[in-house]
């Protein structure tokens, strides 16, 4: 059986199609996929069944690679050329289990994991699972062979349900240095979804529902493989006679050297031409449906069908009828055709379904992932499927959306659904239904892994933290004093989830009223995690804020605004100047100017933030809502009551069709307004 009949999943989508059947037919007798095995137990296997050593993959495109733009007499991969970061990976798959290289898609990430594998591990056994369902698998196989690379090509496919866990990991690991190596890549837009931090994670803590994956990342030693490429790798590069490599190398001004072999770009504006009329319209739409699918956590291929209807929409928005669009069947054999011998816009087959090629994710102006497409698509997946959709929708602040789809998950029995639902509740608005369900899965957890599990922990850090969101601050100041105590003793005093607790514990004190205690508590935990992490680490940032705003409470307001332009400042230089973190900073600096009387600053600060917020987190976001009621309150202190009559008017009626009964946000605003109309 060809390598070409083979179904690529999420993490095997290199250019599968009429093309690629000349590329992998020579190797029909040594290596191949085994169409009888179940969905659970697909590895890349030999003819025979067996798993392949390295040395046998002879072919990079087995191991994930995209496929090379075509050349009549040069059928092979294009010569390998060494990469600057070759030799730090080198270093770090000999001196470390688990390795991530992370970049931009058609960097050349898989490819030069590829070469250092089969140079520095040629007799270990090659074991790729071909989807996730296949990963437990995969994992008992690498653990029982004698030595063996466990190959997690696009490892953001091989996390969320039923995926890989930190303990997977440390139980490949425990044998002697270098007889399990875990070798995986990731682009750089699937790791910052992973280590990016929500506004509504600013306090200081690591509370959000992203825990298990990113325990998982923080495990690997990570190398970073730049796109574009630098001057030496370009001069070895061009010692090579490849016509494929002397073409790509007169576009490196503008692209990678990699990104041009895969045909990425030429394929991005085969796609967006395909829309002129006459053209192959209804087979963009179709790409377009297909990317949105990946865009909203879809790890597995479409089915042809859902396409089918999927992509209408699409179709319609840019004029239908009037495209003089082509038939389907004719749509989708453009799609799949492969550009220059290389991969197609859609990767896949009839029977096994299709995915967009990857680096389509990345096209610059796409729009947002449009509810048509998101609705029709949760309601044909699984419950799997549905709880990452879910865990993207909570991390893009989608509550509306996580919601949906967490309860869908919840309801298919997808383990820790009921754990992410409970959050993006919280986050959602309704903080005191959160805590009750996070109080019976912390009961749960306590029985089923103990009080001291870093699971039962984690949980029991986000019931405390939605009971002080629900209003019971002392409580909660006293819940994260128990928990410091209890992690401590747990985990060390220096573990990420103590110094959160920690946070959490300074941060519910000065809301309680005590701020002196909480300046003393943060003083503290400040020097600890400068020490521990830097002083450029977001948390560290975080908590400065905190520290400012608790001291500007009752210390000299002045010092307290002179300090946060230095933090400002620092988070600029740090973070950039679109990261989240700088809009918790710019909402402190609007409060200080309103406190120090500076109506007309304050007022157009919160002005900005709200169209910021608004953008970001959606206009009926808990955070977006409460800046919204800080600029009514700058417009009456300005005197503009009329309108600030209006916006409050509005703001209630948001707020009333998101948050909870008695939520803080509804209060200030009913207050305000019986405030405005006595007036």
């Amino acid at each position: 059986m060809a390598l070409s009949a083979m179904w690529a999943s999420g993490p095997l989508a290199t250019g599968i199609g009429a093309a690629v059947t000349a590329v992998y037919t020579f190797v029909t007798d040594r290596v191949r996929p085994q169409r009888s095995e179940p969905h659970e137990a697909a590895l890349l296997r030999t003819s025979s069944g067996g798993i392949p050593r390295l040395d046998q993959v002879d072919r990079p495109e087995l191991a994930g690679v995209h496929p090379a733009d075509g050349h009549p007499d040069h059928q092979l991969a294009p010569p390998y050329v060494e990469r600057d970061a070759e030799p730090e990976l080198r270093q770090a798959v000999l001196e470390s289990g688990f390795v991530l290289i992370v970049g931009e898609s058609t960097a050349g990430k898989t490819r030069l994991a590829y070469e250092v594998a089969r140079s520095c591990f040629p007799r270990h056994a090659f074991v790729r699972p071909l989807a996730r369902p296949a990963l437990a698998h995969a994992v008992k196989v690498a653990r029982r062979r004698r030595r063996a690379v466990l190959w997690l090509d696009d490892l953001e496919n091989y996390l969320g349900a039923d995926g890989l866990t930190a303990s997977a990991v440390a139980g490949l690991l425990r044998g002697p240095l270098g007889r399990v190596v875990v070798l995986a890549t990731m682009r750089s837009q699937e790791f910052r979804r992973y280590d990016a931090r929500e506004e509504s994670r600013l306090t200081g803590s690591d509370r959000d529902a992203w825990r298990v994956q990113r325990e998982v990342l923080h495990m690997a030693v990570q190398v970073r493989l730049e796109r574009r490429w630098s001057a030496a790798e370009q001069d070895r590069a061009d010692a090579h006679r490849d016509p494929r490599v002397q073409l790509a190398l007169g576009s490196c001004d503008r692209f990678g050297l990699a990104e041009v072999l895969a045909a990425g770009p030429e394929l991005l504006t085969a796609w967006e031409n395909a829309w002129a009329p006459g053209a192959n319209p209804r087979g963009a739409a179709i790409v377009a449906a297909a990317v949105d699918c990946r865009r909203s956590g879809l790890r597995r291929p479409a089915s042809r069908q859902w396409l089918q209807d999927f992509h209408l929409p699409y179709l319609a928005e840019r004029g239908g009828p009037d495209l003089q669009p082509e038939p389907f069947s004719e749509a989708m054999q453009w799609a799949c055709k492969a550009a220059y011998a290389t991969s197609g816009l859609l990767i896949g087959n009839y029977s096994q379904g299709y995915i967009a090629f990857d680096y389509l994710l990345n096209a610059p102006r796409l729009a947002p992932v449009p509810d048509h497409l998101w609705e029709a698509l949760l309601s044909r997946v699984g419950a799997a499927d549905a709880y990452d959709m879910g865990l993207l929708a909570h991390q893009g602040n989608q509550l509306a959306r996580a919601t949906v789809a967490l309860e869908r998950a919840r309801a298919g029995g997808v383990a820790g659904a009921d754990y992410l639902l409970a959050i993006a509740v919280g986050d959602r608005g309704r903080p005191r239904e959160a805590a009750r369900s996070l109080e019976g899965i912390v009961r749960r957890r306590r029985t089923q892994l103990g009080p001291r599990h870093p699971d039962t922990l984690a949980c029991f850090h986000q019931w405390a933290f939605f009971t002080g969101e629900a209003g019971d601050v002392q409580a909660a100041a006293s819940a994260f004093g128990d928990l410091v105590a209890t992690t401590t003793a747990a985990l060390g005093p220096e573990h990420t989830d103590t110094l959160a607790a920690r946070h959490q514990q300074a941060y519910f004190t000065g809301e309680a009223g005590d701020t002196q205690s909480a300046v003393q508590q943060l003083t503290v935990l400040l020097e600890d995690r400068t020490r521990l992490e830097g002083p450029d680490s977001p948390q560290v940032l975080a908590g400065r804020r905190s520290l400012v705003w608790f001291s500007g409470m009752n210390g000299d307001l002045a010092e307290a605004e002179q300090q946060l332009r230095q933090l400002m400042e620092d988070a600029v230089r740090t973070l950039g100047p679109g990261d989240p973190h700088l809009l918790a900073i710019r909402s402190t600096q609007a409060d200080f100017a309103a406190r120090a009387g500076r109506a007309r600053e304050a007022t157009a600060l919160f002005t900005q933030l709200v169209a910021e917020r608004s953008r970001i987190l959606g206009h009926d976001h808990p955070h977006a809502l409460h800046t919204r009621l800080q600029r009514v309150q700058g417009l009456l202190s300005t005197g503009h009551s009329e309108q600030a009559q209006q916006e409050l008017a509005q703001i209630i009626n948001d707020a009333q069709c998101v948050l909870e009964s008695g939520h803080r946000h509804l209060v200030l605003a009913h207050r305000m307004l019986d405030q405005l109309q006595r007036s």
